[in-house]
């Protein structure tokens, strides 16, 4: 029982006593203005509040109170550190890591000496950095070695971290976006981090400012920050919600465009935190700068359609051409469409099977026809990606002018890949393969030279583990890949943050292909019969029939 649950108590019958005392509502007199509503409003940080040690408690209580305290972070885990013995308080580091385990599956054992372990099972992990990553499952050892402190048994030694379920780690840690630039200084890329809900000002700008890009992001990415720049002091207070960054004193050197660039980094991360602005500073003095804009990944929220009238933008009955597009689009009798940010161009599987790419100006060049393809994608700066669905390793580029450009060592370890798709930033890459015998969502860095020319892809990242086979892939937004695929009970759709956890949900019965929406935040269905669907929560009403393909959008213009 923790005392968050005493003090709800507390509060309920405070306000039952307080209603009870009252004889009725006041139906006449002024009407009075209240005090008003702050900035800080709504931004109150609901902690749980673990219990001590109780007197007399054995080592394995001990052990078991000490993992339970790592739900309550406040003052640096202070009730976590009373359960240590005098020597460990400071060199424990709550914060190195944090270990998301199954519930009910702890088995805690005493030996000898004092000494007890605990075998957890871990869900996922997440670093120093705050980088979440899923876990490859079996059991983890924790050891713990207790000695008596004034006649009570107190940790001398414990594992870096916290150990927390799912549902009291998403109470505890909130998952922020730390922002960093495309190498065109276009588009804003979000980093998703866990950090823990109290002082997450700090932990973001730390993160950004002294950090990196997550390993497998790192080359897709760039910073305005430079490596030299750090933070003057560990602490980043908010002031009427814009937070006060203090930076060292070499930030004066830094020519105004960079520091453009920093500060719209700064503040779009912020953001993901619910703080309103950022201020530069320098010995307390305001670095001026101006947040440059950045480029939208938005797309149309009218679903794009090929239908037997043609193809483009469906709103009610009718629809509305992309032109010089969808003439030629049609012409191709497509099995799947993807079309660039700026309408330029789309990419297309022809009802031969081939890649073809489709320009504004009605030409059609046919890029690739190896047998077996899979939908292509196309990024925003107008390559073309394809593989063939029984050769992971044959992913290829297709320039604008079409020059190949092979990624042999694409996807090591795959042996069939079913769906691809190029983030609408252009900086990553979602696959759907199957490695030995396990479908699964991986995601990977697109490496780019100076010309932006895409030479090579980072570390593969598994995001997550497929219940089946994997139908087909979409980008919701900057941070969620949905997926559409098989389960023994029928199809499904996963929701997967990039860096956090995923969630799924029923799909309409012979589902074939699917399209996501960042402002939507939901994604698109299209079903064997041309039936149309669109998610409501854990539904899919029907929005209209005779669809021959579901479309992709890789942005907007503008």
């Amino acid at each position: 029982m923790t005392r968050l649950r005493s003090i709800l108590a507390a509060l309920v019958v405070g306000a039952v006593a307080a209603l009870a005392g009252c004889t009725g509502l006041p139906t006449g007199g002024a009407v009075v203005a209240g005090d008003p509503i702050g900035e800080e409003a709504g931004s109150v940080d609901f902690s749980f509040l673990p219990d001590p040690p109780p007197p007399g408690a054995t080592p394995e209580q001990i052990v078991s109170g000490f993992l339970a305290a790592g739900s309550g972070p406040r003052e640096d885990w202070l009730t976590a550190r009373q359960f240590l013995a005098p020597d460990a308080r400071g060199s424990w580091q709550p914060t190195a890591r944090a270990t998301i385990d199954l519930p009910g599956q702890r088995v805690v054992t005493q030996g000898e000496d004092g000494a007890v372990s605990v075998s957890v099972t871990p869900e996922a992990m997440v670093d120093a950095t705050g980088a979440l990553s899923a876990s490859d499952g079996g059991s983890l050892p924790l050891s713990f070695r207790l000695v008596q402190v004034d006649g009570e048994w107190r940790i001398a030694e414990a594992p870096d971290g916290v150990v927390l379920d799912r549902a009291r780690f998403q109470a505890v840690f909130r998952e922020y976006s730390v922002m960093y630039f495309d190498p065109t200084w276009t588009y804003l890329v979000p980093d998703r981090r866990w950090f823990p809900a109290t002082n997450a000002a700090t932990h973001i700008a730390e993160a950004l400012i002294d950090g990196e890009p997550s390993p497998w992001l790192a080359g897709a990415v760039v910073s305005a920050f430079p490596d030299s720049l750090e933070l003057a002091t560990r602490a980043v207070p908010v002031d009427t919600g814009v937070a006060q960054v203090p930076l060292a004193s070499s930030a004066l050197a830094i020519g105004p465009d960079t520091r453009n660039r920093m500060q719209a980094q700064l503040e779009a991360s912020l953001q993901s935190a619910g703080i309103l602005g950022a201020q530069m500073l320098v010995e307390g003095e305001p670095v001026t700068a101006q947040a440059v804009p950045v480029r939208s990944t938005r797309v149309d929220v009218r679903p794009l359609v090929l239908t037997d009238e043609g193809f483009g933008f469906l709103s009610g009955s009718e629809l509305e051409p992309i032109p010089g597009i969808s003439d030629a689009v049609v012409d191709l009798q497509p099995l799947a469409i993807e079309v660039d940010p700026d309408r330029a161009s789309a990419a297309v599987r022809t009802g031969s099977g081939a890649a073809a790419r489709v320009r504004s100006d009605g030409s059609v060049t046919i890029v690739d026809e190896r047998a077996g393809l899979v939908d292509p994608t196309i990024d925003p700066t107008g390559y073309l990606w394809s593989v063939p669905a029984g050769s992971p390793a044959g992913l290829t580029a297709f320039s604008p002018e079409g020059v190949a450009i092979p990624f042999a060592d694409a996807w090591p370890g795959a042996s069939q890949i079913s769906a691809i798709e190029v983030s609408r930033d252009g900086t990553r890459i979602a696959a759907l393969v199957r490695d030995g015998s396990r479908p699964a969502l991986w995601v990977a860095g697109i490496l780019r030279d100076d010309e932006g020319v895409p030479v090579g892809l980072g570390d593969r990242e598994v995001l997550a583990t497929l219940p089946g086979a994997g139908l087909d892939v979409t980008w919701i937004d900057g941070s969620t890949v949905a997926v559409l695929a098989q389960e023994a009970d029928g199809d499904v759709v996963l929701s997967q943050s990039v860096g956090g956890f995923g969630d799924s949900v029923s799909a309409p019965p012979g589902a074939v292909s699917i399209a996501g929406s960042p402002q939507l935040r939901a994604v698109r269905l299209l079903d064997e019969g041309r039936t149309l669907y669109a998610q409501k929560g854990q539904t899919w009403p029907a929005v209209t029939g005779g669809i021959r393909v579901l479309a992709a959008q890789q942005g907007s213009p503008g």
